[in-house]
């Protein structure tokens, strides 16, 4: 039986377009540029747009995604910018990754199933080591209304896959927050994010 999740990302990302473009997201360049590059994980990576731009910082880039299409554009897009990123397909728990290993892990539009993110997110946790930060872009429940009004500006269609500042508060305990809030920002990010949408961005440092 086929598994409508990753059959959703193989058809997005086998188009030849980049579904969400080739440059950063805002954020997370902005907070990168404030960083010594070290060792970075960035789960659902899709087709490298960020994993990239870290590696042309100078950082240590490892990715993963379910998506075979995705890493393969990923991987054109590196080599495309002469650097290297160490991507893997798989789901987070068959991945070899070990505790403490990151210096940071950025969560840009990782809209996990309902089911498992707040999971992933403990998981994920576990690999950042003590100090390092969490960066994390995605939609609050509140974007519905936005979708409604502008489906182009992409996004979850149900509230259960999107995020609120008490689930981040509880997913990511024992961490000193630096910024977590939730606001409304405009999105230009290759066919699918384009519009006015409701994030939460969330910088935090585990303690």
């Amino acid at each position: 039986m086929k598994d409508p999740w990753l059959e959703r990302w193989e058809d997005r990302y086998g188009k030849n377009e980049y579904a969400y473009g080739v440059e950063p997201n805002e954020y997370l360049k902005e907070q990168l540029q404030k960083l010594t590059a070290g060792t970075i994980l960035f789960p659902a990576e899709g087709e490298g747009r960020n994993a990239v731009f870290a590696a042309k910082l100078g950082w240590k880039v490892s990715a993963f995604d379910i998506s075979t299409k995705g890493r393969d554009k990923a991987l054109q897009l590196a080599w495309e910018n002469n650097v290297s990123i160490d991507y893997q397909v798989g789901e987070l728990p068959a991945l070899n990754y070990k505790k403490e290993q990151f210096d940071v892990i950025a969560l840009i539009y990782a809209h996990f199933p309902a089911s498992l993110k707040s999971a992933y997110h403990q998981l994920l946790s576990q690999y950042l080591r003590k100090g390092g930060l969490i960066i994390f872009e995605s939609f609050s429940k509140n974007h519905l209304e936005y979708r409604r009004k502008n489906e182009k500006v992409g996004g979850p269609a149900d509230v259960e896959s999107l995020f609120s500042i008490d689930e981040l508060t509880s997913d990511f305990k024992h961490y000193d927050s630096i910024e977590l809030i939730e606001k409304v920002i405009s999105l230009k990010e290759g066919i699918y994010h384009n519009g006015e949408g409701s994030v939460i961005r969330f910088v935090g440092r585990k303690e």
